[in-house]
């Protein structure tokens, strides 16, 4: 594995059409909105999800790349956090019961284990203090709440069912407007994310692990389908990397490079009703820039 050694940050850009990017379950599962500006927001929460996906299908049965917040729709598995705990000991000779903890001395082998049996640690951390005590992560990839770039629209649409389930009921009961569904007619969402080489080097984050991150940013929707989320879509990868660990420019500074600029009169309903340009004449030196979608 090739050690990260550079800091990079960059800018993630998608698109929602006719669905519901990241529903709010405190809001009857409405898209999640900044309330003030009529903003729509996705919440880190919800991406890191689609990365863990992707990477769960991409890398299933490979040694170093299993997730551990793996999701029972995609995997079938009821994942318990303290038993992967203990078991990471095991494999180190050390076997511990249910309520047994680990001894101080032992927890950093076990907080190295865990990084290096499970790619979603390493990459965006954990709380592993519970259980056995593996001790707590912070990984080297973070991100915010990506927000959209004009307010949204939140459309609310009702649905109705043709089939009765319970034979001890009425049919006409059972038939008819039974639910509602809320969609975005569209949304352009931009995320900024931070990636330390020094937070990399502590969880064992790698070159390849960075690799695999990108292919998950460019790839991650296309398996991740179904008619509440619409269509969904990763329209640009802006990528700023430095010539040193620490970093040469302020991140801030760095994406206000990046310009996104509707170009159509009235509600935008398509990406082609942006543009998005880099001022590369002003990337402070040291800093390198690529547009990796």
């Amino acid at each position: 594995m090739s050690e990260l050694k550079n800091r990079i940050d960059f800018v993630y850009i998608f698109d929602v059409q006719d669905g519901n990017p990241n529903g709010d379950p405190d809001a009857g599962n409405l898209p999640r909105v900044d309330a003030e500006t009529g903003m729509g927001l996705v919440t880190d929460v919800c991406l890191k999800r689609k990365v863990r996906n992707y990477v769960q299908m991409a890398k299933a049965g490979i040694e170093g790349n299993d997730i551990l917040i793996k999701s029972k729709e995609i995997s079938g598995e009821e994942v318990f956090i303290n038993k992967e705990i203990r078991n990471a000991y095991k494999e180190l000779g050390v076997e511990l019961k249910v309520k047994d903890k680990a001894k101080p001395e032992q927890v950093e082998s076990g907080r190295k284990r865990m990084c290096e049996k499970f790619y979603d640690v390493r990459t965006f951390g954990a709380v592993l203090s519970t259980g056995a005590n593996a001790g707590q992560v912070r990984g080297a990839i973070q991100m915010t709440f990506a927000r959209s770039y004009d307010p949204i629209v939140s459309m609310e649409h009702a649905l109705t069912v043709c089939a009765a389930r319970d034979e001890e009921k009425s049919y006409e009961s059972q038939v008819g407007i039974q639910g509602r569904k809320a969609t975005v007619p569209y949304g352009l969402y931009v995320c900024h994310g931070f990636i330390s080489a020094n937070l990399a080097k502590q969880t064992g984050f790698s070159e390849e692990d960075l690799a695999l991150f990108w292919d998950a940013l460019k790839n991650m929707f296309d398996v991740d389908r179904s008619a509440a989320r619409g269509l969904m879509s990763a329209q640009k990868l802006i990528v700023f990397k430095h010539d040193s660990v620490l970093g040469n420019a302020p991140a801030n500074k760095l994406f206000d490079l990046v310009t996104v600029e509707k170009k159509c009169e009235g509600a935008p309903r398509a990406f082609s009703d942006y543009t998005v340009a880099v001022d590369k004449d002003k990337i402070p030196s040291g800093i390198s820039v690529e547009e990796m979608i």
